[in-house]
């Protein structure tokens, strides 16, 4: 099981040559359970909103049909995101590092500030 950053995500749909072979090896592995967090569909909403970002619209639909499992957002996630260092301050990265912790699991990230959180990082 793995936890997907925002970018991660994207690049992942878009089946972009910025993701990483590793990250790509770990993804379309069908043992593994790949976590698409809500808190990326914010965030992605947000930029999208914004014109800094382009995004299926039907992204939980491209979600499903690629076969990622949603992460919804829970009270134990936001107390975690308040327990963590400061490490980095874009509080959709600290949720997915929260949701990381959380559940267990790596997180499939290029972001070096994640990195710097007591949590696997694959990439």
């Amino acid at each position: 099981m793995v936890l997907l950053d925002t970018h991660a995500l994207i690049w992942s749909i878009e089946d972009s040559a910025r993701l990483s072979a590793t990250a790509r090896r770990v993804i379309v592995d069908g043992g593994n359970v790949v976590l698409a967090s809500a808190a990326s569909g914010w965030e992605i909403a947000i930029k999208k909103a914004l014109g800094r970002l382009s995004a299926p619209d039907d992204l939980e639909e491209v979600i499903e049909t690629v076969g990622f499992t949603r992460r919804t957002i829970t009270f134990a996630d936001a107390r975690r995101v308040g327990l963590l260092p400061a490490h980095h301050q874009d509080p959709f990265d600290r949720m997915l590092v929260a949701q990381a912790i959380e559940d267990g699991v790596p997180i499939v990230s290029c972001d070096p500030q994640i990195a710097l959180y007591d949590v696997q990082v694959i990439w």
